[in-house]
């Protein structure tokens, strides 16, 4: 009878456990839309130059210090882009999105002058 008592009180933790790891994962979901479209454009650009830094560096147009520092500037920009976006409800303003941009022309042109 303890025996059936102690499964019962395992099962019941368990289904505990999985509905609280569900609630956090959908909470979770909802404050990283990453699908949002200012969202999207502002990574896919940082994504694009990236490429661009490896490129430059692969084919010796850039040292590898040069490239290290503007992967730095990409991290920093899509740090910053988390962070606008965890204050939004997983979103950015259209404002915080020209605030990210310029800030991606900026690295841009230092690509093109490396």
């Amino acid at each position: 009878m303890k025996a059936l008592q102690s499964t019962r009180k395992v099962l019941a933790l368990v289904g505990i456990i999985g509905t609280l790891a569900t609630m956090m994962g959908s909470a979770n979901a909802q404050t990283w839309d990453e699908t949002h479209p200012r969202r999207v454009e502002v990574n896919e650009r940082l994504a694009n130059q990236n490429a661009r830094i490896d490129y430059k560096e692969a084919t010796g147009q850039m040292t590898p210090g040069q490239a290290a520092r503007l992967h730095y500037e990409d991290h920093q920009i899509r740090q910053e882009e988390r962070d606008m976006a965890s204050q939004n409800g997983g979103h950015i303003t259209r404002g915080e999105q020209r605030t990210l941009n310029a800030q991606e022309n900026h690295v841009s042109r230092q690509i093109s002058w490396e």
